[in-house]
């Protein structure tokens, strides 16, 4: 079957959702469609390791955007059916089931898909965690008692170990740092990461890598390189994402990063094709070309997306932020976190404390532990050149 849209948006997540609302709110009339792989509706990516997990019976549909409601944007929803090639001289693109699209602009929003492990088999009872239909199963599978394995220290893993132990679960979160989350976080962070976790039952496992494991009836076996095993009934794996972005090869130009190439008006190498979200590559105005999983990046980037094609003169310009929540514990932050660059801990009262993070010639990031004030001041300071000794940035956050 062939359609022909005025905007045609490929992805149906929040970018994608947010290109349409962008594209409306900029007085764009013209059709819209939405091509994705998924059977949903798009909906926010955030409750599915958060909201939905803090009590028996969250309502999944809580998640939904609304995009295809009364007061939605508009748009017409093609689900279930990935895109699988695009053919920028003739604007159309072809979906793995057959049925093709034409458009007068394109947005590409594909996002991401979970990086796998090849140690550990496929099993219903082994989900790479990502998207709603991966909350519904697991959802299933989940109750007191139930024995889990959470493989990965990043922030699926550890708001996973927190959202399983809250419905009842015996979790063990197992992973290849000396402590959780030390490829990002200082010691004065991860100490108490580990003590939060530790403190509501979950297991934590330092220092081990998956190299095994099988998959047999309603029963996960995990071998780790230390020659233990650990006995499951289900296995949740978050080892980041990578950008799902296979299909366009030839078709605009990638970055170093995977991502797709956009200009500061997030247009690609193809004439009327743009990108937002995940997948798109982009120039941030402090920290040069880079990739945001995250979705602060995928709203304000997908709505920028869509008044541009509506005619906005509009350069993206945001360094976005993100946040995280375990537990009790939780935090902001924006820029690059990651104990390879140089770093400071500026301590504060009640367990808070600022971290900042820089290069050799500039802040990189700041991170807002235990949720400290000063989100606005923190993205002000990303960018700008870094001082000799960084403790004196002290005070330049509050």
């Amino acid at each position: 079957m062939h359609h022909d849209y005025d905007l045609l948006i490929v992805g149906g997540g929040m970018a994608a959702d947010a290109a349409a609302q962008g594209y409306r709110e900029q007085g764009g009339t013209g059709s819209v469609g939405i091509v994705g792989a998924e059977d949903e509706a798009p909906y926010a990516r955030p409750p599915l390791s958060k909201d939905l997990w803090s009590e028996e019976g969250a309502d999944p549909s809580s998640a939904a955007l609304g995009t295809d409601g009364d007061d939605g944007p508009g748009v017409t929803l093609h689900l279930g059916d990935a895109v699988a090639t695009l053919d920028v001289e003739a604007k159309r693109v072809v979906t793995e089931g057959g049925d093709t699209f034409g458009y007068g602009s394109l947005v590409l929003a594909p996002g991401a898909d979970p990086r796998t492990l090849d140690a550990l088999p496929a099993g219903d009872r082994v989900v790479y965690y990502r998207r709603l239909a991966d909350f519904r199963r697991l959802s299933g599978l989940v109750s007191s008692g139930t024995r889990a394995v959470v493989v990965g220290s990043g922030f699926i893993g550890t708001e996973m170990a927190a959202g399983l132990t809250r419905r009842g679960a015996q979790v063990t979160l197992v992973h290849p740092g000396q402590e959780v989350g030390d490829h990002a976080f200082p010691p004065f962070v991860t100490h108490a990461l580990a003590a939060e976790l530790r403190k509501h039952g979950v297991t934590v496992v330092d220092g081990v890598q998956v190299t095994g494991g099988t998959v047999a009836g309603d029963g996960v076996s995990v071998e780790l390189s230390d020659g233990e095993s650990l006995e499951a009934d289900v296995v949740v794996l978050g080892l980041g994402v990578e950008p799902a972005v296979g299909w366009l090869a030839g078709a605009v130009d990638l970055a170093d990063d995977g991502g797709i190439a956009v200009d500061a008006r997030l247009a690609t190498s193809a004439p009327d094709v743009y990108a937002a979200g995940d997948a798109a590559s982009y120039p941030d105005k402090r920290l040069g070309r880079r990739r945001v999983e995250h979705e602060d990046a995928a709203v304000s980037m997908g709505k920028a997306a869509g008044r541009i094609v509506a005619g906005s003169d509009e350069e993206f310009d945001k360094t976005p932020m993100f946040y995280s929540d375990v537990f009790d514990l939780g935090y902001e932050a924006v820029g690059d976190l990651s104990t390879k660059l140089d770093h400071h801990v500026q301590e504060l009262d009640d367990g808070q404390a600022f971290v900042f993070y820089a290069d050799d010639e500039r802040v990189r990031g700041v991170l807002l532990w235990a949720f400290a004030p000063g989100l606005d001041a923190a993205t002000e300071l990303v960018g700008t050149p870094r001082p000799s000794d960084l403790s004196e940035l002290e005070g330049r956050v509050s």
